[in-house]
Formats: C-alpha cells, sequence, structure tokens
C-alpha cells in the first residue's frame, strides 16, 4: 500500500531493547528488502524499531532514492507475523 500522509508510526515508541526484534522479525525484515528493486535496496538505511502499547511491533525502513525519502513500514502482530506494509514519503532531500 502506498500512502502520501503522514508517519504511520505516529503513537509508536522507538524500541530499543536488546535485540530491538525477534529473528523471525529480522529475518522478515531482510526478505522484504530482497524483494526490492537493486536500485532501491542499494540506499536503504536507516531502519528503525518500534512498539506499540498493545504489543505489536513495526520496522520502518528509510530509503532515500531521487531526493524523496521513502518509509516502508513492516508492521507485525504479538506474534510476529506480519499484517502489513505502508509506503510512504517521509521526506525531501537535495539530489
Amino acid at each position: 500500500m502506498f500512502a502520501r500522509h503522514s508517519n504511520p508510526l505516529v503513537g509508536w515508541k522507538p524500541d530499543f531493547s536488546p535485540p530491538p526484534i525477534d529473528q523471525a522479525i529480522e529475518k522478515d525484515c531482510h526478505d522484504y528488502i530482497q524483494t526490492l528493486p537493486p536500485k532501491e535496496r542499494q540506499f536503504v538505511g536507516p531502519i528503525d524499531f518500534f512498539e506499540d502499547t498493545s504489543g505489536q511491533h513495526a520496522v520502518e525502513i528509510t530509503i532515500g532514492l531521487n531526493g524523496t525519502n521513502w518509509g516502508h513500514v513492516l508492521i507485525y502482530d504479538k506474534d510476529g507475523k506480519r499484517i502489513k506494509v505502508i509506503k510512504y514519503i517521509s521526506g525531501h532531500s537535495r539530489s
């Protein structure tokens, strides 16, 4: 899904606990990145981890491409299963 609106992670808090994600989420995140076109994979980073009050987790992958920063947000349920992907413009930079 592509969204042209505000950050879908508003209200979520950063997850800095060691490790910030379980191995299933880490593997899924890596697999997701591998499905991206080669040009997008080249500009992946940073990758940030979040959690909400219900125990769900999210991973935001930022990709800077042609002056536009794209946020790819992968949302996981409490069991670590991906339930949603949101792609949105998170900002712009000079090219």
